[in-house]
């Protein structure tokens, strides 16, 4: 299956499977970026949200205009945070932000319970590392990718350079065959 992708200076398609990793800086604006791939040529999406809570994520979903319906979230901090949750059909959360079997197995979830075209958005891998460390953080997302690659689907990653050893980002660099790279200026360039 084929995906349309609506980021700058990347190629219009890419074959599902792929996992894409955007290296930004932490102050970068990523916002739009993560929001046009969520938002083109797709049935379902998942927003994993090791940063933010599911409130912060709809109220940019909103904002973008990526449709809800059609759109899961995975908050993976408001129970460890004591914040209010309210669990609905699309809202998820787990009970700590370093469970990273938890988020995992509800990654598979969507993926084994949603038809057609299906992103995933996991932001940030450098929020997992800051919970669960370095390397379950590593073990997880290479679990995504390899369930992206089982159902088909596509995933975009979010990395903020500065924040990791220079060898732990060339590591995720040789594992992703996509790496879009967001400057503190706004200039995107890729590699796919």
């Amino acid at each position: 299956m084929e995906y349309d992708l609506a980021i700058e200076n990347t190629p219009e398609t890419i074959p599902g499977g792929t996992g894409i990793l955007l290296v930004h800086p932490s102050t970068g604006e990523t916002d739009r970026i993560d929001t046009d791939f969520l938002k083109t040529d797709t049935d379902h999406r998942l927003v994993v949200s090791t940063r933010t809570t599911a409130r912060e994520v709809a109220q940019k979903l909103d904002y973008y205009e990526v449709d809800r319906d059609t759109t899961d979230i995975l908050d993976t901090l408001s129970v460890e945070r004591g914040y209010s949750r309210r669990t609905s059909e699309s809202v998820h959360y787990i009970s700590a932000p370093d469970d990273t079997d938890a988020l995992v197995q509800k990654v598979e979830w969507f993926l084994q319970n949603h038809e057609g075209k299906l992103r995933v958005s996991f932001d940030s891998i450098t929020e997992l590392a800051y919970y669960a460390d370095e390397d379950n953080a590593r073990e997880a997302v290479e679990a995504i990718l390899d369930l992206l690659g089982e159902y088909d689907a596509v995933g975009l990653f979010h990395l903020a350079e500065e924040v990791h050893d220079a060898d732990v980002v060339a590591g995720y660099r040789d594992l992703f065959e996509a790496v879009i790279e967001l400057s503190e200026d706004g200039t995107v360039t890729v590699e796919f």
